[in-house]
């Protein structure tokens, strides 16, 4: 892998965790360079935020297709004239089509507010409360063709409090976003983390497990 990394983040909205990339990178954790940002909705405050950091913003508004199979066409075209080291969903609210996926296997990160496997697809935070759960939280996976699905790096709970509602436990996990999703970019771009077959492995040993995130274990492998 070359000593920078070649990173594109695909989003679809605010841009919160792209944020904390661009944030990441600018101070060195990252040691990489997000070549372009790549929406499916035009106008999102993600581009802005894009823009603001020197970024290529590019809008490929799936509105403005055919259909759903031009629009993945034209995505995956457009990622292969960028030639990442690593494809980083944000907040990309579209389903990829098996042929990307794989043309991008074990070099695709999203991150999912869940633990999963539990709450696989939308509406994670409501659901966990629904289910009167006592941790919910956030997950960091490699990219496999099933929704969600993937092999999962690390996660970070959230104690579920009598008090919250969808919307503070949604703020509560998004601050452990902001967290894991930078250290999981982090160490993939030091060639430190990488897919081998259907398990990812960190410094050469397998996570059989998903790591679980705590402030010591971000000084212990950070």
């Amino acid at each position: 892998m070359a000593m920078r990394c070649r990173l594109v983040v695909l989003i679809s909205g605010s841009g919160s965790n792209l944020q904390a990339i661009i944030d990441a990178v600018g101070d060195g954790r990252i040691p990489g360079e997000i070549v372009a940002v790549i929406s499916n909705r035009p106008g999102v405050k993600g581009l802005e935020r894009a823009k603001k950091a020197g970024i290529p913003a590019i809008t490929l508004d799936h509105t403005g297709y055919a259909d759903r199979a031009a629009f993945d066409r034209a995505l995956q075209q457009q990622l292969e004239t960028l030639d990442p080291d690593l494809v980083i969903l944000a907040g990309f609210m579209r389903i990829l089509p098996e042929s990307l996926v794989n043309r991008f296997h074990g070099k695709m990160l999203n991150i999912h507010p869940s633990l999963l496997p539990k709450y696989r697809g939308l509406h994670t935070h409501r659901r966990a409360l629904e289910n009167g759960d006592a941790q919910h939280g956030v997950s960091v996976h490699f990219v496999t063709p099933e929704l969600d699905g993937g092999p999962v790096i690390i996660q970070a709970h959230v104690d579920v409090a009598p008090d919250h509602t969808e919307e503070t436990l949604a703020a509560d996990v998004l601050k452990r976003e902001h967290r894991i999703y930078p250290l999981v970019v982090q160490w993939y771009c030091q060639g430190r983390l990488r897919l081998e077959g259907d398990t990812p492995l960190l410094d050469d040993q397998p996570l059989e497990s998903p790591l679980r995130y705590s402030e010591k274990l971000e000084r212990r492998v950070g």
